[in-house]
């Protein structure tokens, strides 16, 4: 789907309908999604989306305001600017911080995200595709439903601004997922490629469907499940925990991007996703996690979900360090936000940066601080040494529950798939594993870290945030990771 207009007029409509101020931008979004499922062989309905608007940002007065609309005319943009330049000189001088002061990111260039291989151009081979990896879950007679799903999204747009900057983009996403679920007995377990929340997530084209392994993994999947509902209980304890990179993308989610994220440390979402319990007085000294832990935000990867060339308030994304041998370095903050930080807390904020890491769900909404690709960096351990090195312990693979407090600090997770690892061996597969702890002391029991090949790309389209809500598409990439000594249990406690 195309804007509605080129993005020549577009630039020449905004450059005449945006009043006099002292800064502007327009942000417009063209979006169209496709969501296809096979379940137990049959093909449900499509179901198709296609969306398109524009939001300006006009700081004027010492405020700054946003208006969206989805009408492209000259009249529609008038309106739009005419609203947003108004609710800026109402907020002047009410917000506790001069935007006038700040010097808002002024991009130029063009950004493609990678689409190696097209997808099928027609409905009926799509469909084939989910069709045939539908097929390949239901071998076994336990395995008692079993589906295939896979959702494709394109996405346009552009950012321009009064002194000229103009940046272009366009990112193609897919989201693929096998799921079967086995009873044995009186018990029923669910087996997924990853995760019931699709973990499995990439920019790219049909080359994403086999590297998820939608199309070859369908037997290991079911086999999986059926092992899940003979399995007995996790064990409890204070056992070593080897998380594989479809849990670890959810720790690094919840206990790494959350609480770093700036807004969430200055108190804008506490009356709805919480606060953090990092304040601004820990970066440059704090002991986050072990020397073990590196922690990079990278939108710059080209196949991650939430890369990208530049972020939605306008600034070029680069890769940043924000956690080096364990030491907090930086926050997950966009350019408001630390111009926000540096007025109210000069002496805290002297030497932080902003990074480009201010997104919006769409084109309705305004951007905030959120994680993009939020990476834990490979260590130099082999997945081999990692088991080899536990003598009681599990390994745990694929997110299936989390809770965290507000404050995004004491936690307790699940996984759908455990194995025990006794005297440095794999041994018997369990069933509901589930372990707890508290992100300030859990990431320094952090004592190996898997080398590059252990490491897998994956991410969630569902990251909520915001007043109002704002569902918005993020990437983790991690290898493998050991932990010593933490609460593990299982589903009876």
């Amino acid at each position: 789907m195309s804007f509605p207009i080129d993005p020549a007029t577009l630039r020449t409509r905004a450059a005449a309908a945006a009043p006099v101020c002292d800064f502007w931008s327009l942000r417009a979004v063209s979006e169209t999604g496709e969501s296809l499922r096979v379940r137990q062989d049959i093909a449900e309905a499509p179901a198709r989306t296609r969306d398109a608007g524009l939001m300006v940002t006009v700081v004027d007065q010492g405020g700054m305001a946003h208006a969206a609309c989805a009408d492209f005319s000259m009249a529609g943009l008038r309106r739009a600017f005419t609203h947003a330049r108004s609710l800026a000189r109402a907020m002047g001088g009410r917000g506790g911080f001069d935007y006038s002061r700040m010097r808002m990111p002024s991009a130029s260039g063009d950004y493609r995200g990678p689409s190696i291989e097209p997808l099928p151009s027609s409905l009926a081979e799509r469909f084939d595709l989910l069709q045939a990896a539908c097929a390949s879950l239901r071998g076994d007679p336990r395995i008692v439903d079993w589906s295939a799903q896979a959702w494709f999204l394109d996405t346009e747009q552009i950012h321009l601004t009064g002194d000229g900057g103009r940046a272009h983009q366009h990112l193609h996403f897919v989201i693929p997922n096998l799921s079967a679920v086995a009873r044995a007995g009186n018990q029923t377990q669910t087996r997924t490629a990853a995760g019931q929340y699709n973990g499995f997530c990439r920019q790219g084209g049909l080359e994403v469907l086999a590297q998820s392994g939608l199309l070859s993994d369908g037997p290991r999947i079911a086999q999986e499940a059926v092992e899940l509902a003979l399995a007995p209980d996790c064990p409890s304890g204070e056992l070593d925990l080897l998380l594989m990179p479809d849990q670890m993308m959810l720790q690094i989610h919840e206990s790494i991007g959350h609480p770093l994220e700036l807004d969430r440390i200055l108190g804008d979402e506490r009356n709805f996703a919480g606060t953090s319990f990092v304040t601004l007085d820990m970066f440059g000294h704090y002991r986050y996690g072990s020397e073990k832990l590196n922690v990079s935000h990278d939108p710059s990867r080209a196949e991650a979900f939430a890369s990208f060339g530049f972020d939605d308030e306008g600034a070029t994304s680069r890769k940043r360090m924000l956690i080096e041998a364990g030491i907090l370095k930086h926050p997950l903050g966009g350019s408001v936000s630390v111009a926000r930080a540096q007025a109210l807390h000069p002496d805290l904020t002297r030497n932080m940066e902003a990074i480009a890491t201010a997104r919006a769900s769409g084109w309705n909404r305004a951007p905030i601080d959120r994680m993009s690709n939020l990476n834990i960096e490979p260590g130099d351990a082999s997945l081999a040494q990692m088991i080899e090195s536990i003598e009681d312990g599990v390994l745990m693979r694929t997110n299936c529950s989390w809770s965290i407090d507000d404050s995004r600090n004491k936690f307790q997770f699940g996984c759908e798939y455990g194995r025990l690892i006794r005297h440095g061996k794999l041994g018997a597969v369990v069933r509901n594993p589930n372990y707890r702890g508290i992100s300030a002391t859990f990431w320094r029991s952090l004592s190996m870290v898997g080398d590059a090949s252990t490491l897998e790309v994956l991410g969630t389209p569902y990251c909520g945030k915001g007043e109002p809500m704002q569902v918005v598409r993020v990437g983790h990439a991690s290898p493998a990771c050991k932990f010593d000594k933490v609460a593990v249990f299982g589903a009876g406690e």
